[in-house]
């Protein structure tokens, strides 16, 4: 769910357009904006503290499988209703037995690989303005 939710718009109705083409998904809830309130921890492991709200899109769908109905939930960041349809819909795809495997390996790898490379180039990006610092020590006492 969390590399549904953290996927790009194109990038989901492109794969959906693969993977999902002739499924039809009802909407069970939403997609509904609304928002969320976002707590921090002072040093990460402080007393919390309410930092802000954030808006936030949900959804639930369902899917007519063979075997039954599945239904998928998602929530994103943002206000998105046709990501959060979507992350939905992708959710319920992937707890059918047969696509679980094409699902991980066609979307969640992609989106998850994009992730972690752009965490990497933010990180090199970090470490390229880093300045060190260091102090001299004086002869005298």
């Amino acid at each position: 769910m969390a590399a549904f939710a953290q996927a790009g718009s194109t990038f989901l109705a492109d794969a959906w357009e693969r993977l999902g083409a002739g499924r039809t998904a009802l909407r069970v809830r939403g997609p509904e904006v609304g928002l969320v309130m976002v707590r921090g921890r002072a040093g990460g492991g402080g007393a919390p503290f309410n930092l802000g709200e954030a808006s936030v899109t949900r959804a639930s769908v369902r899917l007519e499988d063979r075997d039954g109905a599945v239904v998928g939930h998602a929530m994103v960041l943002g206000r998105d209703p046709d990501k959060a349809g979507l992350a939905a819909r992708f959710d319920a795809l992937w707890q059918v037995d047969d696509q679980r495997e094409r699902i991980e390996t066609e979307v969640v790898a992609p989106i998850e690989q994009a992730l972690a490379e752009g965490d990497r180039n933010r990180t090199e990006e970090t470490e390229a303005t880093r300045v060190d610092f260091f102090t001299m020590v004086r002869g005298e006492d």
